[in-house]
């Protein structure tokens, strides 16, 4: 199996820092790994200067990318490029859009995460829209994001919303968060019910809330592994602080993880501030 991980920016053949330990596990673990040219692929739309540094194969052998985040789009172009070599990566295209985009997959999380509600962004988008979806969220505060993303590092200004009904403030926040989002903005905008989770602290720089979080992988439906979400916070330390933090109820995500049409894939969970 290849593992293949994206290269320093413009530096395609020196491996990106990020993932140094991720690299010497896969090859401590036997696998095969090589470097992806990400800046061939999402700047120039090369996919096969991209993959390059990648060698041909007489027989197909699976592949995974484990590297920054690529549009369906993107995506698709590296999946054709490696499998010209015959790299057949874990996810086809449409596995890899189906959990990529929150309203592909949605149906299956629903009763599992916040009340959701969504709109593509097309040309001779206007604000307002978005009141008639919002209304159904009554004077609740919500927050807003793309179909992969949120600016929840700008959280008060271009993420959170603190009631839906208020037609001011969703005009300010989701003009600041498509400004923000610009060229990259993900297929239209998400609108989510906010949920009240178990604060563990404050991230040091945006000085967005941080809340007991975590992410889980899976493999086929089964949890391979999982970890907590913020490298920012001391959970245990904020446990200390503000009562348990409960690990990822495993067995309640099991279900829906078998749903999920993709082999691999994670899914991040949270513990609500009321337990659970």
């Amino acid at each position: 199996m290849l593992a293949l991980f994206p290269g320093e920016a413009y530096q395609a053949h020196v491996l990106e820092s990020a993932f140094a330990e991720e690299q010497y596990a896969a090859t401590a673990a036997g696998m095969e790994t090589a470097l992806l040219d990400f800046e061939a692929l999402t700047e120039a739309g090369d996919a096969r200067r991209a993959v390059r540094g990648v060698s041909s194969i007489a027989a197909p052998v699976p592949a995974l990318y484990r590297g920054w985040m690529l549009s369906p789009t993107q995506y698709e172009q590296l999946y054709r490029a490696l499998a010209a070599k015959n790299w057949l990566l874990i996810n086809t295209p449409d596995s890899y859009r189906h959990a990529h985009f929150l309203p592909e997959n949605y149906s299956i999380l629903a009763g599992s995460t916040p009340e959701t509600v969504w709109l593509p962004v097309t040309p001779g988008f206007q604000i307002e829209q978005v009141f008639p979806l919002l209304r159904r969220f009554g004077d609740s505060p919500v927050i807003v994001k793309d179909y992969v993303k949120s600016q929840k590092h700008h959280w008060n200004e271009a993420c959170f919303i603190p009631a839906a009904s208020d037609q001011s403030a969703v005009r300010r926040v989701v003009a600041r968060f498509l400004e923000l989002q610009g060229g990259e903005l993900a297929e239209g905008l998400v609108f989510r019910a906010y949920a009240a989770l178990k604060p563990i602290g404050t991230h040091l720089r945006s000085g967005m809330p941080l809340t007991a979080e975590f992410r889980c992988f899976f493999l086929d439906g089964e949890l391979l592994a999982e970890a907590p979400y913020w490298d920012e916070a001391e959970y245990d330390a904020a446990a200390a602080g503000s009562g348990s933090i409960l690990p990822p109820p495993s067995l309640r995500f099991a279900g829906v993880a078998r749903q999920v049409r993709s082999r691999f894939f994670t899914m991040d969970v949270a513990q609500q501030d009321a337990g659970g």
